[in-house]
């Protein structure tokens, strides 16, 4: 069972993705979770607290993504495009709604750009080349946008994630 916190979450992003920012007041937030207002306010004491929670919540799985990377540089790298093929997991939900509130909550910029390096942390830890693992990142990265988007070719990003994972083995 989901913790109460938790589930305020799960009922912001919810909001986020249906109606933006404008649309996640506390009281609707609230009503979603199936919790009162002031128990949304006991876990979160305003608005921007509520959107701090959300963006904690995406660094938290930048930093279990960064633990969970290989140790070897092929590895870590097959690991992150790999996994950026795909757009459904419960994190991609979190990063969507999270960028819903780019211009609406200033710290929300920077905390997107430092979730998107700290996803990669495994990478720049691994691949001894920052040229070849920041080719690995910015891959992955539009990879993920074209999984988003439903704008992938299956056949085509594979020979592309072929040709980045020959640039990370040791020469």
């Amino acid at each position: 069972m989901a913790s109460t916190r938790d589930r305020i979450l799960d009922a912001l992003q919810d909001v986020l993705l249906e109606s933006g920012p404008a649309g996640a007041t506390l009281d609707g937030v609230a009503q979603r979770a199936g919790v009162s207002k002031g128990g949304l306010l006991y876990h979160f004491r305003s608005k921007d607290d509520l959107f701090t929670g959300l963006l904690d919540r995406l660094s938290a799985g930048a930093a279990a993504a960064d633990a969970a990377t290989p140790p070897e540089p092929e590895a870590a790298a097959r690991f992150f495009l790999e996994g950026s093929q795909s757009a459904d997991s419960p994190e991609e939900r979190t990063l969507l709604a999270a960028l819903r509130l780019l211009g609406t909550h200033p710290p929300a910029r920077a905390r997107l750009a430092s979730y998107l390096d700290d996803w990669a942390a495994g990478l720049r830890r691994t691949i001894d080349d920052p040229l070849a693992s920041r080719l690995v990142q910015l891959v992955g990265d539009g990879l993920f946008l074209h999984a988003l988007l439903g704008a992938g070719d299956p056949d085509l990003d594979a020979r592309v994630i072929a040709l980045v994972l020959a640039r990370t083995r040791p020469e």
